[in-house]
């Protein structure tokens, strides 16, 4: 079936549709990972974005309940260069184009997708529609551009938990399904309360291979109930949307800080720096990718990294004589780390969970880790 993108500077792109037909919009952003679209789509950060892979060949390995980052994805479309109608390899459940169809993601395929990237680039994301309903080009673009802009936009509640659960990683959908990496620890010996602003299902997985028992809270959860369930430390999750709006998440971080370890990653991190009197400002077409290079401030190391991010915190915004900046992107230099010097509050923009690259990053959870064994002991 035919397809259409219409932004809302009146570029049109016109392709084939698979997945779901019909009609989507949201703002378009690009992903420069190699692999992971199924990660990827299921990322709840994505909440209210259409994604464009830069990867020619998407879908190839088909789907499965394993690579889930969340119960469903949460892209509002995906756009390729080239769409794989079958899948080739062993771990596959169902092939994407059946997996996008089944939750109502439209996919455009088969357009110049490094023309688009560039005009990104060039431009700026910017608001679309995905539509196989309607040629209207006029009409698309006058959608695109009545699309709600994500600057001021609380997301965090939108896609966050409604209630309250705690994490098993021994349930089966929980599972990473790789046989090669660790599994829980048999007795957990500390207590987190991870806030849901969007998490991913691996988070809570490398929290309870460091020996955590992990509860999950909804985002909108005050401080006073959160130090109620009495933890050893306390999460604060990615997600998606702009972290101004989320007032409610910055206040209660103020309250906590001091009280109780405090680890953020993505959102949470940029929770934190506004949680500590700095600013937020929105990038001009975000960071989206599996190969960023983040240079440790602290070990002199560079580590390759995941990111999924549209806003960052203004390192000049900062108190210096309170905060430690201790990450840094070597592509614009953006904030990529900070922790207090005095108090047990640290946080990466980056996804550490993922660890595309050889450098190991996971040892910010065994940081957090020890960070709560001090602080308890």
């Amino acid at each position: 079936m035919q397809a259409i993108l219409a932004l809302e500077d009146g570029r049109i792109f016109r392709g084939q549709g698979y997945g779901h037909p019909g009609e989507c919009q949201g703002e378009v952003v690009f992903n420069t990972s190699l692999t992971g679209y199924q990660e990827i789509a299921t990322d709840p950060s994505y909440a209210g974005q259409i994604v464009v892979l830069t990867n020619p060949q998407i879908g190839n390995y088909g789907t499965n309940q394993a690579d889930n980052e969340a119960a469903r994805p949460y892209i509002e479309g995906l756009i390729v260069r080239e769409f794989s109608r079958v899948s080739s390899n062993w771990r596959s459940e169902q092939v994407t184009d059946e997996y996008m169809e089944r939750y109502s993601v439209p996919v455009l395929a088969e357009i110049d997708t490094r023309a688009l990237v560039r005009h990104l680039r060039d431009n700026g994301v910017m608001r679309g529609v995905i539509s196989t309903a309607t040629s209207d080009t006029d009409a698309l673009v006058a959608k695109a551009r009545a699309i709600r802009k994500m600057d001021g936009t609380d997301l965090a509640k939108v896609v966050s938990t409604k209630s309250i659960y705690s994490f098993d990683e021994t349930d089966a959908h929980n599972q990473s399904g790789d046989p090669l990496l660790p599994g829980a620890s048999d007795e957990p010996t500390l207590h987190v309360v991870a806030y849901d602003f969007g998490i991913k299902q691996n988070i809570l997985r490398m929290l309870t291979r460091e020996g955590c028992k992990v509860t999950v809270v909804p985002a909108q959860t005050s401080a006073e109930d959160v130090l109620a369930l009495k933890p050893d430390g306390v999460f604060l999750s990615n997600g998606p949307g702009d972290p101004e709006p989320v007032e409610y998440a910055v206040q209660a971080i103020r309250k906590m800080i001091g009280r109780v370890p405090v680890f953020g990653i993505c959102l949470g991190h940029q929770l934190c720096g506004l949680a500590l009197g700095g600013k937020t400002y929105k990038l001009k077409f975000g960071h989206h990718g599996g190969n960023h290079p983040v240079r440790n401030n602290v070990t002199g190391k560079v580590e390759i990294t995941a990111h999924n991010h549209n806003f960052a915190v203004d390192p000049e915004s900062i108190n210096a004589n309170e905060v430690e900046l201790t990450h840094v992107d070597l592509n614009d230099n953006t904030l990529e780390g900070l922790r207090h010097k005095t108090l047990p509050l640290f946080s990466v923009q980056y996804h550490p969970e993922a660890a595309p690259g050889p450098h190991d990053s996971h040892y910010l959870f065994r940081d957090f880790r020890n960070l709560m064994e001090e602080w308890k002991g």
